[in-house]
């Protein structure tokens, strides 16, 4: 996940409008917005093998893809229970365009989109430095581990936990958390 935390004070560059829905988000999309790399989210330090998402939002400016984020359901284990959740991740800005509120709107689409499907929260990964960006964006930060498959087994997932009611301000079920698939 990468940040545009600078909110613009100036008049938006960017209207929710601009969103629209992917038939599909490839390898070279990503690299559209957020160049080449190794690790363009900075996390394959952490060695967790990643799904990929179902549904895609994104903005185009000049005929360019400069902002992504995906939307994948499913299941976990909380205090015991199977529960549906709705995983966000991929979120992407490109370096260039951060700061015009891009990453508010391709989150929000998503959000707008996983309500319509069911499950009572979303769920994310992200990394310590981009947790200001997803509090501003309505996201609260999950205070116990959450534990993800993974090829060898289960992991305590090291990155920080974050979730956001998608109906009725819906509190976080108690209990152990347990994503029942690899991470999103």
């Amino acid at each position: 996940m990468t940040d545009d935390a600078q909110l613009s004070t100036s008049a938006p560059l960017f209207s929710p409008s601009a969103v629209e829905r992917l038939t599909g988000y490839t390898p070279a999309d990503q690299s559209e917005i957020l160049g080449g790399g190794a690790d363009p989210f900075g996390v394959a330090h952490t060695g967790l093998t990643w799904l990929p998402k179902e549904d895609h939002f994104g903005v185009r400016h000049g005929g360019r893809l400069v902002a992504h984020a995906g939307l994948l359901p499913l299941r976990m284990s909380l205090g015991g229970v199977g529960t549906p959740v709705m995983g966000l991740g991929g979120v992407a800005v490109a370096p260039d365009l951060r700061g015009h509120g891009l990453a508010r709107l391709v989150v929000g689409a998503a959000l707008d989109h996983a309500r319509t499907r069911g499950p009572r929260h979303a769920l994310l990964f992200c990394r310590p430095p981009l947790v200001a960006l997803y509090r501003r964006l309505g996201w609260r930060t999950l205070d116990r581990d959450v534990e993800v498959e993974q090829p060898a087994g289960p992991v305590v997932m090291p990155l920080v936990t974050m979730w956001i009611p998608l109906h009725d301000d819906e509190p976080w079920p108690d209990g152990a958390a347990r994503l029942l698939s690899y991470s999103m």
